[in-house]
């Protein structure tokens, strides 16, 4: 019985749809976080005397650190786009599918 209705669901055309999207939306934030992030470390890599330097004369706080609560504060905002998107559009798709199989 399980199997049938694991099988029915997996030839859904919405659930095709639906982990289609997922998936690519997915890749897609993680492509951009893993650019941020690596562009971070490249410029840590090899500039690393610019990130050193003040934010402006006479502060302690160096570039690196705002720069740093930048990209923490972008991971913030595209796991929240992604909840976003996985409470509406996905959910959607998911409660269309059970109620297409029940």
């Amino acid at each position: 019985m399980q199997e049938d209705m694991v099988k029915k669901i997996k030839q859904h055309p919405k659930y095709v749809e639906l982990v289609s999207k997922r998936s690519a939306f997915a890749w897609v934030l993680a492509v951009i976080m893993l650019v941020i992030y690596y562009a971070f470390i490249l410029l840590i890599a090899f500039d690393p005397a610019w990130l050193g330097k003040p934010v402006s004369e006479g502060m302690i706080t160096s570039i690196g650190i705002p720069i740093g609560m930048v990209i923490i504060i972008l991971a913030f905002i595209l796991t929240g786009i992604y909840v976003q998107r996985a409470n509406t559009e996905f959910d959607e798709l998911t409660k269309q599918i059970k109620e297409d199989v029940k």
